[in-house]
């Protein structure tokens, strides 16, 4: 993803009505209706992403003192005066510098969709962050904002089967290859790809614009060595021609962190933990200023930003992420006790019980849990992982993961489905693999349930 200007209509200027600030706290190239706050301070003590989620970014004073922000279900946002909308267009047409004053239209952003995305860059430390309707429509316009025909996208494995097939299939119409290497790659194997992939480009005309890196991997949970990736990164690219994006869904907001080691961008399915109640469908991205900037302006084009009613819901759900994943992270390692003493059990993808050196290092490094989703290695293939499946009656048999309540799902014969039988083979997605994600239910419980469901197996 190359630098760029910052487009005209990326800006904003102070409003009437909004509290005082000094020329440094405003941001000149972010459509806001409010510039963006700092992180406020208690006696010099810069306070918790737990505690900002109470009230980040949302001054009740502008909504009749509502003490949670009201739902801001409009489509366009009206100008004071046509002088107003006049100078608003002016900039965002590039015929004044400034860029746009404040809202105008709820594709490019709203009220709700701000308040979200500040409180979604607090947790990753990122200067900016962006909502989106779906993770894949994040990743998708990640991606599309990054590429151009000839260019070359490197990318860990495994990814999501969506996120790859978009990878191979989709971009592959206009141009774009890929080179891919396994999770655990170390930095030689790494440098190998880098010169493979420079080459591949040079050779159709184009650049490396992204490393994309999902860690954990899903569905084995196969850690990425994130500061390898950028070590490697900065000996034969460009940082700032050069991104490096980062899959957290597994992991974050509470586990990982990965702009602390190296990415520049994460992605997330919101869906998943941030949303945490099964509830929603939505994504983000979040990281540095000028690879956002970028992928803004396509999500402007694209209208693939996340509505407002989503956007009220993860505010209220972020209030409550850190003690969710808590609980569940605690679940995960009371079940996964159970589960690796089981004789049935072939073995278990979670971080909390990693045998491999080279990933107890990265995750040593780079991880602060080890999360509450992990594949099942059951004894036998298919037809043992669907009567185990089929017998469980507290986990629910669906896909998608980091809810309240704990599910469980076959990767190979549904998210994976789509992914060729050798390539699954080679990324470890066995027919033997189940992929559960535990909730917050009682942990005795759960255990119960997952040992009545292996006398089935």
């Amino acid at each position: 993803m190359a630098q760029s200007s910052a487009p005209a209509f990326l800006g904003a200027t102070l409003q009437e009505g909004c509290s005082p600030m000094s020329d440094n706290d405003i941001d000149p190239v972010s459509p806001r209706m409010a510039p963006k706050r700092k992180i406020p301070e208690v006696g010099g003590r810069p306070l918790k992403p737990s505690t900002l989620m109470m009230g980040h970014g949302f001054d009740p004073t502008l909504s009749e003192g509502s003490l949670k922000a009201p739902i801001f279900l409009t489509s366009t946002f009206a100008f004071p005066s046509a002088a107003d909308g006049k100078r608003h267009f002016e900039g965002i047409t590039g015929k004044r510098p400034g860029g746009a004053d404040g809202l105008v239209y709820s594709r490019f952003n709203a009220p709700n969709q701000e308040i979200l995305e500040d409180r979604l860059a607090v947790w990753d430390g990122a200067e900016e962050a962006l909502s989106f309707s779906s993770g894949m429509t994040a990743i998708a316009v990640l991606l599309l904002a990054a590429c151009k025909a000839g260019d070359v996208i490197v990318h860990s494995g495994p990814l999501y089967a969506a996120s790859e097939g978009f990878i191979a299939k989709t971009l592959a119409k206009y141009g774009v290859t890929f080179i891919d290497f396994p999770a655990g790659a170390s930095r030689e194997q790494l440098d190998e790809v880098m010169v493979r992939a420079k080459a591949m480009a040079e050779e159709q005309g184009g650049e490396v614009p992204m490393i994309y890196l999902e860690s954990p991997g899903n569905p084995t949970n196969a850690l990425v060595d994130i500061e390898a990736v950028k070590e490697a990164r900065d000996a034969h690219f460009d940082p700032d021609q050069c991104s490096i994006a980062i899959d957290n869904t597994f992991l974050g907001p509470l586990w990982q962190r990965p702009l602390d080691h190296g990415a520049d961008l994460v992605v997330y399915s919101l869906t998943k933990y941030v949303g945490g109640h099964s509830d929603l469908v939505a994504g983000s991205v979040s990281g540095k200023k000028r690879f956002i900037d970028a992928i803004r302006m396509l999500r402007n084009t694209m209208g693939g930003i996340c509505d407002p009613n989503t956007a009220w819901m993860l505010c209220r759900s972020l209030e409550t992420v850190e003690l969710r994943m808590q609980r569940a992270g605690e679940n995960a390692e009371k079940v996964c006790d159970f589960l690796a003493k089981h004789p049935k059990v072939e073995g278990l993808g979670y971080l909390g019980m990693i045998k491999d050196a080279r990933q107890q290092d990265i995750y040593d490094r780079h991880c602060m849990g080890a999360g509450s989703t992990f594949s099942l290695l059951l004894k036998g293939g298919e037809a043992e992982c669907f009567r185990f499946l089929d017998a469980l009656k507290i986990a629910k048999l669906a896909v998608s993961l980091g809810g309240t309540e704990t599910l469980a799902s076959h990767p190979a014969s549904m998210t994976h489905l789509s992914v060729a039988e050798g390539r699954r083979a080679e990324l470890g997605i066995s027919d033997n693999l189940v992929r559960i994600s535990i909730g917050i239910e009682d942990a005795d419980d759960l255990i119960a349930d997952f040992e009545q469901a292996l006398e089935a197996v």
